[in-house]
């Protein structure tokens, strides 16, 4: 299980895409997962390249309604 979605074995083919805006534009790394789940993705990965992406993740998770990983 990620989060809530089912992965591997019997479990269904589920939806992954990564963003491509700097994690530390939290409005914008926002806004783009809302595209995503708009468009249907399961599993949202964002990168945590360094200790500013990390504290603006923890703003942008709880901003998500599908896991980030």
């Amino acid at each position: 299980m990620v989060g809530r979605v089912p992965v591997g074995g019997d479990a269904p083919i589920s939806v992954q895409t990564m963003t491509n805006t700097p994690t530390t534009d939290v409005g914008a790394t926002i806004d783009q997962i809302r595209r995503c789940e708009d468009a249907g993705a399961d599993i949202i990965r964002v990168s945590c390249p360094d200790t500013d992406s990390t504290r603006a993740f923890r703003e942008i998770v709880r901003a998500a309604n599908v896991p980030l990983v």
